[in-house]
């Protein structure tokens, strides 16, 4: 279904204790996508079911739609309300969704995604608050709590709360291309891709010095990524020293400046490989890879794919 103008159909569950802001946001960023999605909520027995918030919230459909899900998001709520054996109607609910079916979690919900066997033996990720509780309660899931999402083939887990919007936009960046997630995020007046992952929001003392941060670096390296920047190039357009600007830098985004960049550099790259007719060596110069052969080896890392088999399947549904 994906790639033609017949909507997918993505059915959110909304469990026990959901919390309503992420209960809203598969409607929210789907909902902007031109009519590719269909989205529609569901409980486990068609019920209304009482939020983490001072209200309920009523849906309009039962478990059976879970069947007929191309997608299915299972929204987050309180991990102590989440016990390590899921209730036998919640159990069912999941084990009716169709093979192949898509399946994402936001936040807390990888609880119930690893409760229910899914996540056994795969990489995934949750809040960062919860990681050890996860760890202990599912030591068979390779977790990951770095960074804002994964994708671990037909799942899809997410970190807290609004890292539920970044997977969202992922799975329409992957289905129609960048360009419609572009258009997305700017409706939903979100960035279209973080960068960084979920070091940047755990909670750090505050660098005492009272110099400036780094963003006004990272504006300046995306508007010269074609050239070869270094370490000390960045260091000194922001006037602080290699190993000041280091730190900062990984206290602000996450990541090393070098891994920023080459993400930064991969994500140009496959906005020139879905937008243009540009060969595979000039978009490297482009970017700012010293070859073609270094994109590649790039973006396979990244994407697991050639610049050639990423343009062909982009390419093909716009």
């Amino acid at each position: 279904m994906r790639g033609t103008r017949t909507p997918e159909r993505v059915v959110v569950l909304a469990l026990d204790g959901v919390y309503p802001f992420e209960l809203g946001i598969p409607s929210r960023v789907f909902g902007a996508a031109d009519g590719h999605y269909e989205v529609l909520t569901c409980t486990v027995d068609g019920r209304p079911v009482r939020t983490e918030s001072d209200f309920t919230v009523g849906v309009a459909h039962g478990p059976e739609i879970l069947k007929t899900a191309d997608t299915v998001v299972v929204a987050s709520m309180p991990p102590d309300r989440i016990p390590a054996e899921l209730p036998d109607e919640v159990a069912t609910a999941l084990a009716s969704i169709r093979p192949g079916a898509r399946i994402v979690s936001i936040c807390t919900a990888a609880f119930v995604l690893a409760a229910a066997g899914l996540l056994d033996g795969r990489r995934a990720t949750t809040h960062w608050q919860v990681a050890d509780l996860f760890r202990r309660r599912f030591p068979q899931v390779d977790l990951d709590p770095d960074v804002l999402f994964v994708t671990d083939g037909r799942i899809l887990t997410s970190a807290g709360a609004a890292s539920g919007v970044d997977v969202c936009l992922h799975i329409v960046r992957t289905d129609h291309g960048s360009e419609l997630a572009n258009t997305v995020a700017r409706r939903c007046v979100v960035p279209p891709f973080r960068d960084g992952g979920q070091a940047q929001y755990i909670d750090q003392p505050v660098p005492a010095d009272g110099a400036t941060g780094t963003a006004a670096t990272r504006d300046w390296a995306l508007e010269h990524l074609s050239e070869p920047l270094t370490l000390m190039d960045l260091a000194e357009h922001a006037r602080m020293s290699r190993r000041t600007f280091v730190r900062r830098f990984n206290a602000e985004v996450g990541l090393s400046p070098g891994r920023w960049l080459i993400q930064q550099r991969v994500v140009r790259a496959r906005h020139l490989l879905e937008s243009s007719d540009l060969p595979v060596d000039r978009i490297a110069t482009e970017v700012g890879f010293a070859t073609g052969a270094s994109l590649r080896q790039h973006l396979h890392t990244a994407i697991g794919v050639s610049p050639q088999a990423y343009r062909r399947t982009f390419r093909q549904v716009r």
